[in-house]
Formats: structure tokens, sequence, C-alpha cells
């Protein structure tokens, strides 16, 4: 790769690692729904303009048989989990337990006839991925420093998120997947506006909040789309996706070094298992990496 998409890779990696950080920050002062519609406010008002420039807003209204299930899937579903799962746990452990995404995907994959998963290193990948994850789950919750209802919720929306991409893949792979987003996120907005209205803080929220959100909508909601579809348009799929190990390890590092959050027993195992756990279930072959 050029020095330029190495940049591109790793500044990706960084700014998909810090959701958690800044979610973590916000829910001191906002509520969960608060939070989730700032997002994709920002994100979307971001986004549109841009589909709306190339031409691709228009099919992907068009497809809203299957915009608006992975938006709920995506968006409206995990992230309220996530946001709420993190008033009781780590950003650190929420980054970690959302890396089982490419495991859940591969499992999805099979029940739709993808026989690859078959394959010894995809099942490898998958026996060592749950290894981790029980390990992480039984660790942290019988030490009693994260509720499991919590660790459960990450979890789910880290399934969710596996059935969105495999469902918007398979269904409307010709639609441009900013112009998906964008959609997306305008109809996520349009779900959680009630539920603003009903949670709105009684004080102004406090500066370093107000950052928290507005870098939120903008960075890992908007930028990083931007930037991850440019990105593997020039090195490939495969070498593009591997941005998703990086993450990860960014939001545990973050979560340690600026909250002070502890490196726990259960992430020390957890981590390194997950993430190559990760990497060979979400691979059909060594020669797909481009």
């Amino acid at each position: 790769m050029s020095r330029r998409n190495w940049f591109l890779f790793f500044f990706v990696g960084f700014i998909w690692g810090i959701p958690y950080l800044l979610i973590k920050v916000a829910v001191d002062e906002l509520s969960p729904p608060i939070i989730v519609f700032s997002r994709v406010a920002i994100g979307s008002a971001i986004l549109i303009p841009l589909a709306i420039k190339r031409g691709s807003l228009k099919p992907a209204i068009s497809a809203w048989r299957y915009v608006v299930p992975y938006a709920l899937g995506e968006m409206i579903i995990p992230w309220i989990l996530i946001t709420a799962a993190e008033q009781k746990m780590t950003s650190g452990l929420a980054g970690l337990l959302v890396a089982t995404v490419p495991i859940w995907a591969t499992i999805l994959a099979s029940f739709h006839g993808d026989k690859t998963v078959w394959h010894h290193k995809r099942l490898f990948g998958i026996l060592v991925g749950f290894i981790g994850i029980v390990l992480v789950v039984g660790i942290e919750s019988f030490s009693g420093r994260h509720s499991i209802v919590a660790i459960s919720m990450i979890l789910i929306a880290a399934i969710g998120y596996a059935w969105a991409v495999t469902m918007i893949n398979a269904k409307i792979p010709h639609i441009e997947p900013i112009s998906i987003n964008a959609v997306a996120m305008f109809f996520t907005a349009i779900v959680y506006l009630p539920l603003v209205a009903l949670t709105f803080p009684e004080h102004l929220p406090s500066g370093k909040v107000i950052t928290s959100i507005l870098a939120l909508g903008l960075f890992p909601t908007a930028l990083a789309f931007i930037l991850f579809f440019q990105l593997i348009r020039e090195i490939g799929t495969a070498r593009g996706s591997l941005v998703t190990y990086l993450n990860t390890a960014f939001a545990v590092v973050l979560g340690v070094v600026i909250l002070k959050e502890p490196f726990t027993l259960g992430i020390t195992i957890g981590l390194p298992l997950v993430l190559i756990g990760s990497y060979f279930a979400g691979r059909k072959s060594i020669t797909s990496v481009q």
C-alpha cells in the first residue's frame, strides 16, 4: 500500500475506535436516545448532500424495503443497546465485544448457503472466537465488574450489525453504501425524535459532552464511512476489512489511557482470542486477500 493508503487505514481504524470513548463520556449527562439521535442527525446532514452530489440518493430511497430493515439492524437497535450498555460497562470492553461481528456474520452466511464457512480456517476462527467470548463474559460478569445484561446487549448489537450488513450486501449490492447509510441515518433520526422530546435534559450539558456528541456525529458516524469506502476502492475489500481489528485495539487502548479504565483479566485473555477468531472466521480463504 502507498503511504497515503497506510495513513487512511490507520486513521479510519482510529476514528472507528473512538465512538465507545465518546459515548462513555456522553452517557454521564445525556440519555441514550438523545445520543443516538444526535449522531445520526449529524451523520445524515453530512452524508445526504454527498449522496445527492453523486446522484445515488434516489436509488437508495427507492430501495427502502431493504434500507429500513438495515437501519433497524445497523443503527436503531444496536446503537441504543451499545449506548445504554455503556452506562454499566467500560468503553474498552464494549469495543472488544463489538469485534465479534465477523464471527456472527460467518455463522449467518452459513444459513444462506455459504459453504466456505466449513473451511477449516473459518471453523477454527469461530471456535477460537467463541472461546474468547465465553472467557470475556465469564470473567467480567463473575468478577462483578460488569453486568451480564450489559454484556448481552453489546453481543446482540454485534449480531444486528452482522445481520444488517449480510442482508444489504445480498439484496442491494449495486447501491452505493454511502447513500444507503445516509437514508438509514435519516430514518433513524425520525424514529428517535419523539424519544428525544421525552428525555430532553433539564440543564445544558457540559462542554466536554457537547464536544463528544459533535465528534461522535462527525467522525465515526459520517467521516469514517466516507474514508472507508474510499480506502476499499484503492486497496480492495479484503484488505480494507482488516481495519475492524485495528479499531478494536484503539477502543481498548483509548479507554485505558484517557478514561483510566482497568485493563482487566477478561480483556487481557479475551482480546487476542476474539481478534484471532474474528480474523479467521471472516476470511473465505487465504487467497481472498488482495
